[in-house]
């Protein structure tokens, strides 16, 4: 009895001191937190009767605000990101679409300048970095406005033999952002 007693006491004692390990406290550090957040940037959707139904030979013009890094906390921890443009086009017509980011005093930061044949075409697919491997971070950050222009480079009257001929834009982007300090 007396030996069942003393292992009731031991064992507990023993299993606390072979189960604890010291705290390391310097993995707060080495940890690393910066998730990559993704967002639909711009949806254009035209059908080719919209297209020939506009005068000359634009037919989308807008220029639409775009402040994602605003905020100082987020602009001072922008680690990198990328911005994916996606053009379909099953219209008659070849087509120009052309972005331009700009800063708050008006400027042209950047452009990127797409052109389609007449369809059919495949989907045209680009996507563009910034940060280390890609163009400056600085475009994304001083980016206030992105101005759109969309042209017909073809006539008005062609009509396309697919059921519903439209020309689809769209951009994705995915930032990623260091939530903690050093």
């Amino acid at each position: 009895m007396k030996r069942l007693l003393c292992m009731a006491l031991v064992l507990p004692l023993l299993y606390l001191s072979s189960c604890t390990e010291e705290i390391d406290t310097d993995q707060w550090d080495q940890l690393r937190v910066a998730p990559t957040l993704t967002a639909s940037i711009l949806y254009l959707e035209s059908t080719e009767t919209l297209i020939n139904a506009s005068p000359g030979n634009e037919f989308y013009a807008q220029t639409l605000g775009f402040e994602p890094f605003s905020e100082p906390y987020v602009a001072e921890r922008l680690v990198e990101g990328s911005i994916t443009y996606e053009l379909e086009n099953t219209t008659s017509k070849p087509l120009s679409i052309t972005l331009e980011y700009l800063d708050a005093d008006g400027n042209v930061l950047d452009t990127e300048l797409f052109v389609v044949p007449a369809q059919p075409t495949p989907v045209l697919v680009r996507e563009v970095n910034y940060g280390t491997t890609g163009k400056p971070l600085s475009i994304l950050l001083n980016t206030t406005e992105i101005r759109v222009s969309a042209l017909n480079l073809g006539d008005n009257s062609s009509v396309s033999p697919e059921p519903d001929p439209k020309v689809k834009f769209r951009t994705a982007a995915e930032f990623t952002i260091n939530l903690k300090e050093g």
